[in-house]
């Protein structure tokens, strides 16, 4: 009988890290899924601002032929992002291409609010039903897309937190866990652009 007793004990103990481990193993995938769900999601409010674009730009060129130069930034700007919408989640383990694609979005929204200052000099545009629409439907996506941010860069934040807590640190190092990164507001978005007329 006494003979079975360290073997009782290393069975309880064998079961016990398998628990463990495979408890731990399970938190990270969800979290990660988690943090890739929200990925997918801010994808999603990118592509639909990407849609609207084109036809706002259509619809002011009716206007403002004379603006060329800003109907020209936000083209190439959309065009830049084009190609970067959908990039999939493996670019949240670079951080120079999250950072690229994150400049990128950037880009485009700087040239947006551009877009926005010269339709304040066209009255009668700022009139055109169609316009009044997707401007409406723009704005809407821009904060659809900050609201997917922010829920995006929580789950970030809980998945990083899980990483890099102790023990559980030791475990994600040794099945290759690697921080996320955040979304970061751009460099000069704490000043209000300026806007003259």
């Amino acid at each position: 009988m006494k003979k079975w007793i360290p073997v009782v004990v290393i069975a309880l103990v064998v079961i016990f890290l398998y628990s463990s481990f495979k408890g731990t193993y399970n938190t990270f995938i969800n979290l990660e899924e988690s943090v890739n769900e929200k990925w997918s999601q801010v994808e999603n409010v990118y592509q639909r601002r990407a849609d609207l674009i084109p036809n706002l730009v259509e619809v002011v060129k009716g206007y403002a032929e004379h603006e060329r130069e800003t109907l020209q930034a936000v083209t190439e700007a959309r065009s830049k992002v084009g190609g970067q919408i959908n990039v999939g989640s493996e670019v949240l383990n670079d951080p120079q291409a999250f950072q690229k694609f994150q400049q990128a979005q950037g880009q485009l929204t700087s040239a947006l609010q551009r877009l926005m200052v010269v339709v304040e000099r066209y009255p009668q545009l700022k009139a055109d039903q169609r316009f009044g629409q997707l401007q409406s439907q723009l704005e809407g996506t821009e904060n659809r897309i900050a609201v997917e941010r922010r829920r995006f860069n929580e789950a970030v934040r809980d998945y990083n937190k899980a990483i890099r807590s102790f023990p559980n640190n030791i475990m994600a190092g040794l099945f290759g866990f690697e921080q996320k990164q955040y979304f970061q507001s751009t460099e000069g978005a704490d000043q209000a652009p300026e806007v003259e007329f």
